[in-house]
Formats: structure tokens, sequence, C-alpha cells
């Protein structure tokens, strides 16, 4: 499994919004300066957080984007998911099952399966607020 740029850089905008939550929009330019990622790489970054309902937007003075749940209700899992399509490691357990015909005898499905089950509890089991916590020792998470 590997998690492209498109997935990290939603983990990275969703912290970025929810550290600088004060109930109003921020601009995405902000956004982008502070991350140092490309404002049009951005955008449809964006785009797809906004049509999930996971932000909201305003144009025009004053607007830009916002969280809409509190931070301990989003999960990296479905961010990911969001971003990614899948984070199954194989094709038989991604969303659109294809299950093949040698999948009643196969001898690497339920290990697959297992590891399917472990990485989605793992990103299900941390919260956008996990992330925004800050180790005293300098350990902080990096994306």
């Amino acid at each position: 499994m590997l998690i492209s740029t498109r997935g990290r850089y939603a983990l990275r905008v969703m912290i970025d919004l929810a550290e600088q939550q004060t109930g109003s929009y921020i601009p995405l330019k902000e956004v982008a300066e502070r991350q140092e990622i490309s404002e049009k790489y951005l955008e449809s970054i964006i785009k797809t957080l906004v049509r999930s309902g996971d932000l909201e937007g305003l144009r025009g003075k004053g607007g830009g984007y916002r969280l809409t749940r509190p931070p301990e209700e989003y999960t990296v899992g479905d961010i990911l998911r969001k971003m990614e399509g899948s984070l199954s490691p194989v094709a038989c357990l991604g969303p659109e099952r294809n299950p093949c015909p040698r999948a009643p005898g196969c001898r690497t499905l339920p290990m697959w399966e297992r590891l399917d089950t472990l990485v989605n509890e793992f990103f299900d089991g941390i919260t956008v607020a996990d992330l925004m916590q800050k180790d005293g020792d300098g350990n902080e998470y990096v994306i």
C-alpha cells in the first residue's frame, strides 16, 4: 500500500484547518503557504473534502474553508479512503469487490483479509485531533 501525496496533503490540510479553528473561514492561500503546497493542487483536494461534507467553503471577501465537525470526529482512515479510494492491499478486497474464481480455495486470501483489517482499524483509530497533539520530545507526526 502506498499513500499518495493527495492523501497525505489532505491530512495536512485537515490538521491545519483544525489548528486554525476560530469559527471563521480560513483562506486556501494561507493554508497553502503554511503547508508549502501548491494552492492549485490543494484546490482539487479541497473540492473532494467539500463534496464529502467534511469541509464547507465560502467565496468572496472573508471566504475560505472550515471544518464541519470537531477534529475528534474525523478519522485518518475516512480521509484517506476519500482521497485514495481504498486502503485494501489487493484488488479482491477493494470497495468494488471482484472476487476471483480462485477465492474459495485461495491460500493467501485470509492473510490479505487480516492485513486489510489491521490497516483499516489502525487508521480508523487515529483522529485529526490525535494528529494535532505534539509530543514534548519533539517527536511529532510527520505526514
